[in-house]
This record gives structure tokens, sequence and C-alpha cells, in this order.
């Protein structure tokens, strides 16, 4: 029996069984590799579902780690933070923002988003208006608020009944969100480009109709980056290829290069609704996990990350682009930066099966479209060989048909 068997029946016996795991064991990752237990070596175009963004192991990443660790991993926030105190000015310099709540994943943040908004409008403009328009395929987290908020029933189905107070509208579709305006609306909250939902990227211009549909109804905007900020989009934030600001942004995944942690960063005008008692993290932003977020922010902004995903993501496309005009059974090819995704007229899952016998980490979502996702510092070499897997399957399948 091979060492990967022996941990997955380990872990089939006393994990929870809350995903459905492929049958890899991780043992170590060094850039955009990933290697398992027995030695296989895996190109990872997945980056952790969007979290490995510099790559497995940064060494900058690793040694900010390692330095505080020696030092203090953790206090409590009732204190001030030195690298938590770093880290907020770091994110409000480079963004829109002036404050930052720290938390521990996505979903917290988002969660801090939603009562930040309802509070703020709770204090001024009255107890009813608390209602968040979001988007139809969006996803938001999977606490009951996340799924409430989220636009997919998938994720709703047996958790009912859902928290009250949100409404969806299709993702792109400026005048139904117009028409889903109300006097109990508080907030609109929307992916600048959808992830889990397919990776679906706005219409020119509707971004910018939104906020000024915020503006006019004094409503907050709400930007979830959890999964395309922090470069993925080519640009620090992905709100920032659009000409326009939101007034709360989340931010998770990729903000350490790793370790867990969240963000929402919000402007003086709504942060002070949240005021002390309100809202709450006990891990959030501690020493250790702010110093890695610290470490890997500055590699994003000075090493030239954000450059190398630009050009890298055009040339992925560009590759993925010529499949698509070779096999009749792609869609569409559609992204920014390094987050894209290939749609197909059949189901993937089979497909993300076969690359993880190859060698190759992608995923599939909403059970046609591929996901592509890898580190942001992937080159062009490594594109070539990703490409040489995916052809290899897609030229099995077209066989087939």
């Amino acid at each position: 029996m091979s060492k990967s068997q022996e941990w997955i029946d380990r872990g089939l016996t006393h994990v929870a069984a809350t995903y459905g795991r492929y049958p890899l064991v991780a043992d170590c990752g060094d850039g955009c590799w990933l290697l398992d237990v027995d030695g296989k070596r895996y190109l990872d175009f997945l980056a952790g579902v969007a979290v490995n963004n510099l790559g497995h192991c940064h060494p900058k990443v690793v040694k900010a780690i390692q330095e505080q660790a020696g030092k203090l991993l953790h206090c409590s926030n009732f204190y001030h933070i030195p690298q938590q105190i770093e880290l907020a000015e770091l994110l409000c310099t480079h963004s829109f923002g002036d404050r930052v709540f720290f938390c521990n994943s996505g979903v917290e943040a988002n969660e801090a988003a939603i009562k930040l908004a309802r509070k703020y409008s709770y204090e001024n403009h009255g107890k009813e208006r608390n209602e968040v328009i979001t988007a139809v395929a969006s996803f938001h987290g999977r606490t009951l608020a996340g799924i409430s908020a989220t636009g997919q029933d998938k994720v709703k189905e047996g958790f009912a009944p859902m928290l009250p107070g949100f409404k969806h509208v299709p993702f792109g579709d400026f005048e139904a969100m117009r028409a889903a305006v109300g006097p109990n609306t508080c907030a609109i909250m929307l992916e600048p480009v959808q992830g889990e939902g397919g990776v679906n990227i706005p219409p020119a211009g509707y971004l910018q109709s939104i906020r000024e549909l915020c503006d006019e109804n004094n409503l907050l905007l709400i930007f979830d980056e959890v999964q395309v900020g922090c470069g993925r989009t080519g640009s620090l934030f992905a709100y920032q290829q659009e000409g326009v600001e939101p007034d709360i942004m989340t931010l998770a995944k990729a903000l350490a290069g790793g370790p867990p942690i969240g963000a929402m960063i919000s402007r003086e005008k709504h942060a002070g609704a949240l005021g002390p008692g309100t809202h709450g993290s006990t891990f959030g932003g501690n020493p250790l996990l702010a110093s890695a977020a610290l470490a890997a922010m500055k590699v994003y902004l000075e090493d030239g990350v954000l450059e190398n995903c630009r050009k890298t993501g055009d040339y992925l496309r560009a590759k993925l682009e010529e499949l698509q005009e070779k096999y009749d059974f792609v869609v569409e090819v559609r992204g920014r930066g390094l987050i894209i995704g290939m749609e197909l007229n059949i189901a993937g899952g089979e497909m993300v099966k076969t690359a993880l016998e190859r060698g190759l980490l992608i995923n599939c979502t909403v059970d046609k479209v591929l996901r592509f996702v890898p580190p942001l510092i992937i080159d062009t070499d490594e594109i070539d060989q990703m490409i040489e897997i995916l052809e290899g399957i897609f030229a099995e399948y077209q066989e087939k048909k």
C-alpha cells in the first residue's frame, strides 16, 4: 500500500466528510509545484483555490513567519499589535480605504462587511433599512449569512431557513439591479469578477453604473475581492481596473500568501459604526499572521508580481483560445490576469480527474467551467507544460465523440 493510500484510509475514518477530496496527499511545495507523500510532482494551476498567489512557500513569507514565531505568536486584540498596524497602513495606502478590520477568512470578512453596512444604515437611515442585494451565481462563503448572501441555490439546500434581508439579481444586468433597489435596501454586494460562479466578467461600465446607483440612493457598495484581490487580476485589487471605488472591500485567500487571514477595508465615514463591542475576532490580525501578510503584500507591490500576472495571463489566455479554435466542445475562454475560465458544453469533472492523474491540478466550477488560477509567479514554460497536458486530454475527448 502506498503512503498516500495509508493517509487516505486514515482520513476517511476520522476527518469530517465535508469535502469531495481527490486522491492526492500533499507533502510539500515549491513555487508552482506541489509534491505528494509518494514523491509525485503536480503542476499547480489551482494554487490552493487562489490562495498561493506567490507559489508554495515563498521565501520572504516563510522568513517572516519564522522570525515572528520566535518572538510572539499571538496577542489579544485588547492590545496594540505593531505588525497589524503596519499591515493596515499598507492596505489603506494602496486602496480607497481608511480603516481595516482583521479576521481569519473570507466569509468572516464578508460577515463583517454585512454587519457594517447594516449598522451604518441603522444609525443613519433607520432600522428598517437592512436589505443587501447580491448577484445570481455569486459566492460569499459558507456561514449562514454567507450562503444567504450567495446567489447559488446548491449551497443553500438543507440549511433553510435562510437569513432574511438578501435579494439576488442577475450579474451584469444593471436594469435588474436598479429595479431591485427599494426603501429597505442598504447595500449592494458584488464580486468584481465572479470566481466560483464560473469566472464571469462584468459588462463594460456595469460597475460604474452600480456605483452611481449607490450614490443616488445612499447605499453602500461592497466589493467581495476574497478571490480576485491581491494581484489575481493583474492589479493589486480588481476594482482598480474599473475606474470605480467601493465603500467596503473584503479580502482573504492570498492576503498572506498561504496562512489564513481576512480583512475588511472601509472608509472612515462608515467604519465608526462598528465601535467597541460590536464586532471582533480572537485571532484576527495576530502577530504571526499579520507578519506573513505584511511580507506577502510587499512582494506583490515590489517584486514585479503584478506585471508578471498581466504578461503570463495574456499568454495563458491566448494559448487557451488556440485550444478553443481546435476543439468544438470549448464554448468560451474568459478572465482577467490569472483567473481564467474555459467554458465547455460538456461536464468538466472527469477532465479534472484525468489532469490530476497526469500531474496537473485544475478544477471545474458550475459543472462546465474549467478554472485556471495558478500562482502569479508562473512562467511561460510552465504554462506550456500545462497546455500540453490539457491538449492531450482534449484530444482524447474529441476522439470519443
